[in-house]
């Protein structure tokens, strides 16, 4: 049987003090890059677990992370996900991550089941209600961060999000500057914070341009039935329009399709323009342009704010705004 080795025999092996070996463990605390080197070696050569049951009840932490997802199917709530969950990782933390199918009656048995976990604190991701954790046994004991969710306490989280107002205008202003006079939003029925400015960019660029936002000429709902039926109706009572914003790329991508169907050329009759900057956006025809999120950005706030929230170090009450980028493809020139 193969000998199971303890922090003590790491240390000894490596010529350095268990104290340093935790350091080294935890990367945390001082210690230089030859002693990390030296120490990490032994780990591999001895093939060393620490143990964490017994590291978890001495530290009172359970190292795992719940993330609340509302379609993990989303690319731009996959790629987030993906990113924060590789950055915990390297720092020690488990994830367990949650799609809740934007259905409440879910979110709340996973938020009771990730309690039940002793998670050391909880990310949430999108949805279309204010996220409310005081429905907990105990709310107080899981520090938690918000991402594109407006959180119905912000005295005691961090809220986190790209600038989705700025985004819109950009796009709505990439349409003028291309020649549109009249361009329309595309949304779906669904809300949340994320929607809501980028719909409130976008009446503010049409307000810029000297257009008065109204909804039955500038906004069409766009859900996943008769999508080509909707917008070709739409184009008959409005035959003006000549460019779209898509609140997001899954409903740019339909609304392309739909559009060559009914036989409108894009970008000549009409441009368009989405929102995430999913990597669909290069394979379709044409080029779809798109307002990109720094998805690594994000991640990476995200993981640096809940672990100072974990640690007892981290500031609440705090708003922090991502820029974005536009990015010009065929769609919209």
């Amino acid at each position: 049987m193969n000998k199971k080795y303890s922090i003590k025999d790491i240390a000894k092996l490596s010529g350095v003090s268990v104290a340093t070996v935790s350091r080294v463990i935890n990367d945390n605390g001082r210690f230089s890059e030859e002693t990390r080197k030296k120490v990490q070696k032994v780990i591999r050569d001895t093939d060393y677990h620490t143990n964490f049951s017994a590291k978890n009840l001495r530290m009172n932490k359970s190292f795992s992370v719940g993330i609340l997802v509302p379609d993990i199917s989303n690319y731009f709530f996959a790629n987030v996900v993906q990113k924060i969950e590789k950055i915990l990782f390297k720092q020690g933390y488990s994830t367990i991550i949650c799609n809740t199918a934007r259905d409440e009656k879910k979110e709340l048995a996973y938020l009771k089941m990730l309690e039940s976990k002793g998670i050391d604190g909880l990310i949430v991701i999108s949805g279309a209600k204010a996220f409310d954790i005081s429905k907990l046994k105990t709310p107080q004991k899981i520090p938690f961060v918000c991402i594109d969710r407006e959180p119905k306490d912000k005295q005691n989280t961090v809220f986190i999000s790209s600038d989705h107002y700025q985004g819109a205008v950009e796009a709505t202003n990439s349409l003028f500057e291309a020649g549109c006079k009249f361009p329309i939003i595309a949304s779906h029925s669904r809300t949340s914070s994320s929607s809501s400015y980028r719909l409130r960019g976008f009446k503010d660029a049409l307000a810029k341009n000297n257009i008065t936002y109204n909804k039955s000429k500038n906004h069409i709902v766009l859900d996943s039935d008769n999508i080509t039926k909707k917008l070709n109706q739409f184009l008959e009572l409005e035959p003006q329009i000549d460019g779209i914003f898509a609140i997001n790329d899954s409903i740019a991508i339909n609304v392309l399709s739909a559009l060559l169907k009914i036989g409108k050329s894009v970008p000549k009759d009409i441009k368009i323009i989405g929102f995430d900057n999913d990597p669909q956006d290069i394979h379709s025809y044409p080029t779809l342009s798109s307002i990109k999120q720094d998805t690594d950005k994000i991640a990476q706030v995200t993981v640096d704010n809940l672990i100072n929230l974990i640690n007892h170090t981290g500031i609440t009450g705090e708003s922090i705004t991502i820029p974005v980028s536009l990015i010009q493809r065929e769609s919209s020139k």
